[in-house]
């Protein structure tokens, strides 16, 4: 059967799939001295930029010497990044076998596995380090990223951007390549950057408490298949209306009535949203970034989509969880999941100070 996801019908979605353009987002370290103008925002608790850059790099040397110079150099050229920029240096597991520190990997952070559905390039996938960069240009956001990344090998890159980025109700929201408004699920920034940190009570190291674990999802949307269906059978799919309100006429930020809606009336059963957090239950924080993309991949043919980033303090009770009740959702017709990966946002992650108490120099 010809694919969704290209023009061209031999690719489906057991064919892997070639690199491309990609999107990102960015941690933005409170304590940091940016070089000038505007103080740095930090991540989660502020807007995210409008625009991003996302790069995956393999360190080329083993050894904790080695990879903490590279580490130090890394975050030195973060915090030193132009003011008004989120800028973070990100962990992914491979990095800390590479440094020989396996016992201070932050107990939840491995390769992130294929979930049903998915068609994972390796060379879209995973990572020693993330450099994460937002910015309010794509221009400033290349810039940066250039900047800190300068020689180091680059496993993979991706730029995104946020159309329609707003304050809705006191939540950021943007609306995505098919057509909805998406960001009002999430807590609101100023509570929900302390929910999605790790705490000491879970048994990760201690130079993790204060971090967060960053899921990063490329998704390629079948767009002109999407298109195809009216916007009435769309609503139903996604479980809410394109502006983001309830089927009911409910306001974005309320609560949904799933209660009083045991059939899925009005938000059906399979529904995207009503699968990925049913409310029966206390939904384990995590909050989502959600930034677009356009662009080719490696054989030259168009692609566009999402690239979903997720924080939170727990994976196995927080992304996974959605990830199993997602699984078979007819969604999944028009998305394909192509790379991405797991990742630790070290605390204070756009400064230089979590270098020293990770690598114990």
């Amino acid at each position: 059967m010809p694919s969704p996801f290209r023009s061209q019908p031999a690719l489906t979605r057991r064919a892997v799939i070639a690199g491309g353009t990609l999107a990102a987002v960015g941690w933005a370290g409170g304590c940091s001295t940016p070089r000038a103008g505007r103080p740095r925002a930090e991540l989660l608790s502020s807007p995210p930029r409008p625009h991003t850059v996302l790069v995956a790099l393999d360190l080329q040397d083993s050894g904790r010497r080695p990879v903490a110079g590279a580490l130090r150099r890394l975050a030195e050229r973060a915090e030193s990044a132009a003011a008004g920029v989120e800028v973070a240096v990100a962990l992914g597991a491979s990095v800390f076998d590479r440094a020989g520190l396996a016992a201070r990997r932050p107990r939840q952070l491995a390769v992130m596995p294929a979930f049903s559905g998915d068609v994972l390039d390796p060379r879209r996938c995973h990572g020693d380090v993330l450099v994460q960069m937002g910015a309010d240009t794509v221009e400033e956001a290349d810039r940066e990223a250039g900047a800190i990344v300068d020689d180091l090998p680059v496993r993979w890159r991706m730029s995104g951007f946020r159309e329609g980025a707003r304050i809705d109700a006191g939540r950021p929201v943007a609306t995505n390549l098919f057509g909805f408004v998406e960001g009002h699920g999430n807590p609101e920034p100023a509570s929900g950057a302390d929910l999605v940190r790790v705490d000491d009570r879970h048994g990760d190291p201690a130079w993790a408490v204060g971090g967060s674990y960053l899921v990063i999802r490329v998704i390629q949307f079948a767009t002109e298949l999407w298109n195809r269906d009216p916007v009435a059978e769309q609503e139903r799919i996604i479980g809410r209306r394109r502006d983001g309100s309830w089927p009911d006429g409910r306001p974005a930020d309320a609560e949904p009535a799933y209660a009083a809606d045991p059939h899925g009336r009005h938000t059906p059963l399979d529904s995207h949203v009503r699968r990925a957090n049913p409310r029966d239950g206390a939904a384990p924080p995590m909050t989502r970034r959600g930034y677009s993309f356009r662009g080719r991949d490696s054989a030259g043919r168009d692609e566009e989509g999402l690239l979903f980033t997720a924080y939170q303090s727990d994976l196995a009770a927080g992304f996974e969880a959605v990830q199993r009740r997602l699984a078979g959702e007819r969604l999944g017709r028009y998305t394909l999941t192509v790379g991405g990966g797991y990742f630790f946002v070290p605390p204070r992650a756009g400064t230089t100070r979590w270098v020293d108490p990770l690598l114990d120099l």
